[in-house]
């Protein structure tokens, strides 16, 4: 029964972004896995060199396997449209969107946000969300086929003090998806959204909390967190269901998690 994955993934265009690091870099490790090579995926983040490292490892591992990198950062909401006419011919044609890219920036009390940071979110999580999002389902629509997956956060759905940007980001991020979905019922695109609790990769508390490491490893104090690997383990099974299948929503939390602020600080063991 399982082994129709390699199959139903096979000669894919898979784009994801934020692919450097963490759930998006992980996603791209496990279709590869899953695929056995045999797709294609568009990788695209801020920084080449690690894209590059990755398509390496990826090429040692698959040698069949077609990997196309390049910068893209989505708060540049006005760089999406070229990027993607930019894309070689061979990788034009997306087959699974993965819109991963997003970031929380601080904590601060509504009313003492740095207006800069608003910015950025909202480019980043939603503007650029939404423009890659619109061009890429015009010509999923052309074809009638398709996947959307959408990184949401437990954070849409309940916010906390502190989050009054980010989570507002998650939340419009939420509905939008909601409203995609409905929109598409009458096609075989599928919109799939994953919406992850406490979890820890590379960066997103050290980017949020703008390089203070301590800060940083405060989050995951005392908890056994979900990892990047976790969530991309959950993508490749949304998007290698049988066509007839969607994944509409997966909320997913630690063991020692039950909401966006009740995470239980000790030890699980007895």
């Amino acid at each position: 029964m399982f082994g129709n994955i390699a199959q139903r993934l096979a000669g894919k265009n898979i784009l994801i972004t934020g692919a450097s690091t963490g759930i998006g870099y992980h996603t791209a490790k496990y279709f590869a896995e899953a695929a056995k090579g045999d797709l294609k995926l568009v990788l695209a983040a801020r920084r080449k060199e690690k894209l590059e490292a990755l398509k390496a490892d990826l090429l040692k591992d698959y040698p069949s396997i077609k990997v196309h990198i390049d910068v893209l950062d989505v708060s540049k909401v006005n760089t999406i449209a070229p990027f993607l006419k930019s894309l070689p011919e061979e990788f034009a044609i997306v087959d699974v969107l993965v819109n991963n890219a997003g970031k929380a920036l601080g904590l601060d009390a509504i009313g003492s946000v740095d207006s800069a940071d608003v910015e950025e979110m909202f480019e980043t999580n939603v503007l650029g969300m939404i423009q890659l999002t619109q061009l890429v389902v015009k010509q999923m629509k052309e074809r009638n086929s398709g996947d959307i997956v959408q990184l949401g956060s437990v954070a849409g759905r309940n916010p906390y003090p502190g989050g009054g940007i980010y989570c507002a980001t998650k939340a419009a991020l939420r509905s939008f998806t909601h409203v995609l979905r409905e929109e598409l019922i009458n096609t075989h695109i599928r919109v799939i959204e994953i919406e992850p609790g406490n979890v820890a990769t590379e960066e997103f508390s050290l980017v949020r909390f703008k390089g203070d490491q301590s800060k940083a490893e405060k989050v995951y104090e005392n908890t056994t967190p979900l990892y990047g690997s976790d969530i991309a383990e959950l993508i490749l099974f949304a998007v290698s269901r049988p066509a007839n299948t969607v994944i509409a929503e997966t909320l997913v939390f630690a063991t020692n998690q039950a909401s966006a602020y009740h995470i239980y600080r000790g030890s699980l063991d007895k």
